[in-house]
């Protein structure tokens, strides 16, 4: 059995025993999955707050739509859906009120963890950071959250393919695509990407689900 398979058949079985009432089984689900869907929804939002919210509405709403679930699509593919159009919603909104967040939460944590308190390496790690994110978010939602389950939270183009209902030749070619377009906004600064990210801020993005491994490969 594949990790993919173990995925599954774990998540069907917590699945199975929440809709029976178990209520820790849900909590487990919530365990999970919460990390994944809180960075959906921060690279959709840029907004932590926003994140955080979406991801508290997403659970809750799972949980109470749960009886209706028919296990048609895995769970995580369920609340997938559910953030992604939350998310988008929630930036509609906030684009319409013409708001904008402060701060990309995405920049600080990248920024913070690997500066090491350093002024200089600051500036030019803030300047790197903040262009690559905006060349991240400058990609077709859909090829980007492709490139989120895919690159950042290390799913394989087969898993991706089901939560996205593509085909995994679909997959393959949003990520050629996707990384070419990243690489042409990266090429002014490519030979300072080259650079090895520390062991701690490789660690800190991976846990929040936010590292882009080999873009300049």
């Amino acid at each position: 059995m594949t990790n993919a398979e173990r995925e599954a058949a774990t998540a069907t079985a917590l699945v199975a025993a929440a809709k029976a009432g178990d209520q820790r089984a849900f909590e487990a689900l919530v365990v999970r999955y919460r990390k994944r869907i809180f960075a959906l929804a921060l690279h959709i939002t840029g907004s932590s707050s926003e994140a955080d919210d979406i991801t508290q509405d997403v659970f809750l709403k799972a949980y109470r739509a749960l009886p209706q679930f028919e296990g048609r699509s895995q769970f995580f593919t369920w609340v997938y859906r559910m953030t992604v159009n939350r998310s988008l919603n929630v930036r509609r909104d906030r684009a319409r009120r013409g708001e904008d967040p402060l701060e990309d939460p995405r920049l600080e944590l990248a920024v913070a963890v690997d500066a090491h308190s350093n002024p200089s390496r600051e500036t030019e790690l803030r300047q790197t950071y903040a262009r690559l994110l905006r060349a991240l978010d400058s990609l077709p939602i859909e090829m980007r959250m492709t490139v989120i389950l895919v690159s950042m939270q290390g799913m394989s183009h087969g898993e991706v393919a089901v939560i996205q209902n593509l085909s995994e030749g679909t997959i393959a070619w949003r990520m050629h695509e996707a990384r070419r377009r990243l690489h042409d906004a990266m090429a002014p600064e490519r030979i300072q990407r080259k650079r090895e990210l520390s062991a701690d801020l490789a660690r800190m993005l991976t846990e929040h689900g936010l590292l882009v491994p080999a873009l300049d490969n």
